[in-house]
């Protein structure tokens, strides 16, 4: 299985507009960060882990080839703005979309012409699944578990895909849901900043939740400018613990 970072940002990207911060300004690669998202991918199979505003720029970058499903987190813009941008991908065929209830009614209502009876010609087809925590579906070879975790106070879902955990803008996860989570051997996991925040972990929170989950390896995303430099950030944190960057690459 190969999984690779198509964004590591939170919601405002890295460099912020209009910020002259260090991180900002930086002219390392790895501290220019787009929304995330994510695909993964085994010989046979193909599926990408939300879909941002910033989904066409990030695809650009990798081969084109059909995708077998879109698994989304939330509805929020961050995650799900670029769902248009899936229309050439309609040349393989209807895109399987997959969503808890909350997201589905909301990409319903913001984007009603994806889902009209009748659709105008060049909408992207997109079949939208329902889905539930804990409910086990396979895509192709690939076994899917949905997981929920609280981000603020919305219930969203992270992914377990086979030996891959993917959880994104967590604040919080209930003792009950660990159980979805032994024997990970990949945790990627959201670390805002250092500093604390209402809806998003912080970097000293995600180590505390890194360890207890005790994956053979961890690496965080959802990053904003104040997760610090990359260079600097990612020597602070515990070894078995890696900041993750756009267009890094993992076989396992």
């Amino acid at each position: 299985m190969k999984l690779t970072f198509l964004g590591t940002g939170t919601s405002t990207g890295v460099p912020q507009i209009g910020c002259k911060c260090k991180v900002c300004t930086s002219g390392d690669s790895r501290d220019q960060r787009l929304r995330c998202s994510a695909i993964v991918e085994t010989e046979s199979t193909r599926v990408l882990l939300d879909c941002g505003p910033d989904f066409r720029q990030q695809i650009l970058n990798i081969p084109f080839k059909k995708l077998d499903a879109v698994l989304l987190t939330h509805v929020h813009y961050d995650h799900v703005g670029g769902l248009d941008d899936l229309r050439p991908f309609c040349i393989f065929g209807d895109v399987d979309v997959f969503a808890n209830l909350d997201t589905a009614k909301g990409l319903i209502h913001s984007m009603p012409y994806c889902f009209a009876e009748k659709k105008y010609p060049g909408v992207p087809q997109i079949n939208l699944h329902v889905i539930k925590p804990h409910q086990v579906f396979k895509l192709g070879d690939i076994s899917v578990t949905p997981i929920e975790v609280i981000h603020g106070k919305l219930p969203i879902l992270g992914y377990r895909l086979d030996d891959l955990v993917y959880i994104t803008d967590m604040k919080e996860i209930s003792e009950s849901e660990y159980a979805y989570l032994k024997n990970v051997k990949i945790l990627v996991v959201n670390a805002l900043r250092w500093e604390m925040h209402p809806t998003h972990q912080s970097i000293y929170q995600a180590i505390e939740f890194a360890e207890r989950v005790h994956a053979e390896s961890t690496y965080f995303i959802h990053m904003s400018h104040h997760a610090g430099l990359y260079a600097e950030t990612d020597l602070k944190i515990p070894q078995s613990i890696h900041l993750s960057y756009d267009g890094l690459s993992l076989s396992f």
